[in-house]
């Protein structure tokens, strides 16, 4: 595309705290040429003050002259509307990037129906009426994934609590929202410069306390050889993006025959009468959806392996999580004040939850993607050179020690 008249415009809709800051610099680079027209970001967050992590690379794509951010309460209907209207001059919205939806566990049902859900309907609904054409959501993988074998879109997999239960569930309404140009990308373990959150952060701030206090790393588990998909940010960005230009050329009619999945029931049926816009239990919905994982393949025992490896040193078996988190924390605080200057503040931490102490199983299949959309993975491998990116960039910001070579 050679000129910006030609380009789309695009709207993003949450995801400052996972992965919309990589997408947002795909789409309007530092340097190059800019794929979208105009680019408008909207989230509950400020980014001026910020309210959250935003790296060092963020602020530098919101100052570009085609983006505007906007910090809105998307759980009204009325501000949603407001979002999709464009800037005077600028075309309507025609990629719509939903990455909304409470990624934590300890939240109570009624913030996952509300802040997930309800988001991403009202959301859906708006780019409906406004016909845009492609709207990409993206599915973390909060599911109870078998351990045996490796898992396509066709495998109806069950979701894993509260959490994956309303996930799962604003599929289906998105799914049952008639004309909606609809795309699902259902994403592995997140990991890449700037990603403060996610299961991979944590391991690897954890093994790093390890490697400074030269102890082997507890587990709370034994570390199995189930598979334990990752995907890089650069690839959940590409893949948003790949999703979106499939979608743009078919329309979701021919998609759902190209790649519709049927998206199962996993809820109790009496919900649907409490809560608005949930489609009824026996309703057959069928939407585009893609699995996006990394070439890699690491069984965690492998992965564990690589990363306590990087930070020099080993893991073991322990029973008591309180005393690892204890461990973790102290040793995480003098790895900040023992730091050249010492390190005031960061949003990374090493303390780790029940639910993410827990086995996690990612067995995804990515074939899909490549084959019907045409997707290359960017980052197809997991390992010590990606690590060394991501832990220098966070030393060059500022928010992760260099107490230790590593």
């Amino acid at each position: 595309m050679s000129n910006s008249s030609a380009k789309p415009a695009a709207i993003i809709f949450g995801g400052v705290n996972t992965c919309s800051r990589e997408l947002a610099a795909l789409l309007v680079p530092t340097e190059g040429e800019p794929l979208v027209s105009h680019l408008r970001i909207v989230d509950k967050f400020s980014v001026a003050p910020p309210t959250t992590y935003l790296g060092s690379e963020f602020p530098k794509i919101l100052g570009q002259s085609i983006v505007e951010y906007r910090q809105a309460n998307l759980t009204i209907a009325a501000t949603v509307t407001s979002v999709f209207d464009p800037p005077e001059g600028q075309p309507p919205y025609s990629y719509v990037f939903d990455l909304t939806g409470e990624v934590r566990h300890d939240r109570p049902e009624k913030v996952h129906i509300n802040h997930t859900f309800q988001v991403a309907r009202l959301i859906g609904l708006e780019a409906a009426r406004r016909n845009v054409k492609a709207y990409v959501r993206l599915q973390q993988p909060f599911y109870t994934i078998p351990e045996k074998g490796t898992h396509d879109e066709k495998e109806d997999i069950k979701p894993l609590g509260a959490v994956g239960i309303w996930w799962h569930e604003t599929l289906r309404a998105l799914a049952a929202i008639q004309d909606l140009n609809l795309v699902i990308l259902r994403i592995g373990l997140v990991y890449g410069p700037y990603v403060d959150y996610g299961y991979i952060t944590t391991i690897m701030s954890a093994a790093a306390v390890y490697g400074y206090t030269k102890k082997p790393m507890k587990a709370l588990h034994s570390p199995g050889k189930y598979s334990f998909n990752t995907v890089h940010v650069a690839d959940v960005a590409g893949g948003l993006l790949a999703s979106a230009e499939w979608m743009s050329s078919l329309g979701r009619k021919e998609a759902d025959v190209l790649a519709g999945e049927e998206i199962c029931f996993h809820n109790s049926k009496g919900m649907a009468k409490e809560v608005e816009g949930m489609p009824p239990h026996d309703r057959k919905l069928i939407a585009p959806l893609f699995n996006l994982v990394d070439d890699t393949d690491n069984k965690f025992i492998d992965g564990l392996r690589m990363l306590t490896g990087y930070f020099g040193t080993t893991f073991k078996m322990e029973d008591i999580m309180e005393e690892i988190n204890e461990e973790h924390v102290t040793g995480w605080t003098e790895m900040l004040q023992a730091s050249k200057p010492p390190i005031q503040s960061t949003p990374i931490t090493p303390y780790i939850d029940q639910t993410a102490l827990d086995k996690h199983i990612i067995a995804f299949s990515n074939t899909k993607i490549k084959e019907v959309i045409g997707y290359k993975i960017k980052r197809p491998q997991f390992g010590p050179e990606t690590i060394g990116d991501i832990v220098e960039k966070w030393k060059a910001e500022g928010t992760w020690p260099n107490a230790l070579g590593k």
